[in-house]
Formats: C-alpha cells, structure tokens, sequence
C-alpha cells in the first residue's frame, strides 16, 4: 500500500530513475524500455494510452533529480518489509487495517529485559 500524495510520486521516480542510477543514460527518458519514454511520445503511440495518475507539469526535472538518502530509505524499508508506504499516521491506520502492524516493529525476537 502507498498513500496517495508524495510516496507515489517517490515511487514512480524511483522506478523511472532505474536506468538513469544504473548509469544506463544521462537522462531517464532516454531509456527506450521505460514508462517515462513512452510518456513522452504522443498518447496515439503510446502502448497504454490511459495515465493511472496525471503527472506533474515538471516531472522530466523531477526524476531526473536523485532521490535523497532518507527517501530511498524508506522506500526500501517498505519494500523490504512489505510495510505500507507513506506519513507516519497513515501508515499505522493501513498496517491496522490490513494486518500487517508486524512490518512496524523491528524484526526478530523481543529482546529480554533485565533479570529480576
């Protein structure tokens, strides 16, 4: 799960990004075989002409900026963990909701307290 605003948006970058970071091109929409490429053709050329979400009027400058360290850590973190994806908030309601409150807490067993 992703919330809709900004996570998604990191999302798609990340995913746009990939032949860029690989260093596969200079800049993402020169990468033939990528969503973004094809989005800037015509829609009639276009293999899916229908957009799930409309684009920034900026976006070709946005994914071809990296994404910071703390972004590509939280999206790995999400994605490592199966974690829901977005503001604190939102994620604990979405990880209540669909049963997944063990992707919030560290993994492996609860650490022993103290002997009494």
């Amino acid at each position: 799960a992703v919330e809709a605003a900004n996570p998604l948006w990191m999302v798609l970058r990340y995913v746009e990004r990939n032949a860029l970071r690989a260093k596969l091109v200079r800049r993402a929409q020169a990468w033939r075989w990528s969503s973004l490429y094809w989005w800037r053709r015509p829609a009639e050329d276009r293999p899916l002409r229908i957009e799930p979400v409309r684009r920034p009027e900026d976006w070709l400058e946005l994914v071809n900026v990296p994404l910071t360290d703390e972004e590509l850590t939280a999206l790995r973190r999400s994605v490592n963990r199966g974690r829901p994806l977005g503001a604190d908030r939102w994620v604990r309601r979405v990880a209540s909701q669909l049963a997944l409150e063990h992707t919030l807490r560290p993994r492996g067993r609860p650490r022993k307290g103290p002997e009494k």
